[in-house]
């Protein structure tokens, strides 16, 4: 419940923590003039009056409140993607305005609900506890901002961990005497009467797959003609159980064959969208994969027709596929892994590198 999140991102508990925030001050401000007039409070006067603490603090440190918020959305929302040495120069602008807008507004309800406020010189007063806490509070904004971006990277690091470990153990568990997975292959293929051509092919294209990802297991980056090769021969053995039920559709520019991309990278995508799009649709259906250039940049796409995602968030939580992919990409371009609707249905998975 705390945690939930209302709309722009915020929680809860940050709501509640920002309210507290605002009631301390106020009653520490309504709690030092009470103590300076103590000589002046009558007998049998309440030291806590709540009409007292509104005039006394309550309704300036509530505007304080209003105002900041759209203050906070502009920087905190509206421009988070500038460099914050950008946001931070737009405080130059933002001080002044908060002081300013809060002075008058106070002054204005202070005499329109006939309560006191302060006068001559010692309006300074009203400037400089503003100022002094719209410093305090926007210190805390962009500490916090920092911390949770400092948590979310911590996360990131220990989820590529765990994603670099279990690769690691996968490709221990091939490397465990590869020549025999390869010599067994080959007894079983020679061990297939010739009148079965097409059971002879399958295994041969089964021993490339494996063999495939036993050297990618070893490099960084492949080309991407190598990583469209083995996603072909997978496809391929797909097709032998789909039959005519699975279409596949391959759209990449020839000059683009000899980019460098890191190896298996499309294979767990491709594989997502034929276990969990189409496996369970009887009429089948196709997979498409586009790969084209944009810029510097080098942008797939991998859609099905099958049944799609319609929570795209817990995709994420069913497999390590998508996951681990997703890790990669974050840790290597600092790009996004992107799942959306196919038209006219099915899911559409996109990045860019």
């Amino acid at each position: 419940m705390m945690d939930r999140k209302l709309f722009w991102g915020i929680r809860v508990k940050e709501i509640i923590v920002l309210l507290l925030f605002y009631f301390f001050f106020a009653l520490s401000y309504y709690l030092t003039l009470r103590l300076s007039q103590a000589d002046f409070i009558r007998p049998g006067e309440n030291f806590f009056d709540l009409s007292e603490f509104f005039d006394d603090g309550g309704l300036q440190y509530l505007l304080f409140l209003l105002s900041t918020i759209p203050i906070w959305w502009f920087i905190f929302v509206k421009i988070k993607k500038k460099p914050i040495q950008w946001r931070l120069l737009t405080h130059i602008i933002t001080l002044p305005l908060f002081v300013y807008i809060n002075q008058q507004l106070y002054y204005y309800l202070a005499d329109l609900f006939g309560h006191g406020h302060l006068g001559g010189s010692g309006k300074i007063w009203d400037v400089y506890i503003p100022a002094l806490l719209y410093f305090i509070q926007f210190g805390f904004f962009h500490a916090y901002e920092y911390f949770r971006e400092n948590q979310r990277k911590l996360r990131i690091e220990g989820e590529l961990r765990q994603a670099a470990l279990k690769s690691e153990l996968a490709a221990l568990k091939a490397q465990l005497n590869p020549h025999f997975l390869y010599n067994v292959f080959n007894t079983i293929n020679a061990s297939v009467p010739a009148q079965n051509e097409k059971t002879r092919q399958m295994i041969a294209k089964l021993s490339d797959l494996f063999r495939y990802q036993l050297q990618a297991s070893g490099q960084e980056l492949v080309s991407l003609r190598e990583e469209l090769n083995f996603v072909k021969k997978y496809l391929d053995l797909e097709k032998e159980r789909f039959e005519d039920r699975l279409k596949i559709s391959i759209d990449v520019e020839k000059e683009l064959l000899d980019e460098k991309i890191p190896p298996m990278l499309l294979q767990p995508l491709v594989e997502n969208s034929v276990k969990h799009g189409l496996s369970s649709l009887i009429e089948g259906g196709s997979i498409s994969i586009r790969v084209f250039k944009e810029g510097e940049r080098l942008k797939f796409e991998i859609s099905d027709t099958g049944v799609g995602i319609k929570d795209k968030k817990s995709a994420f939580e069913k497999g390590i596929g998508l996951t681990n992919t997703r890790a990669r990409l974050q840790k290597m371009y600092q790009s996004q892994l992107e799942l959306s609707d196919n038209i006219p249905n099915g899911l559409k998975i996109q990045f860019a590198i």
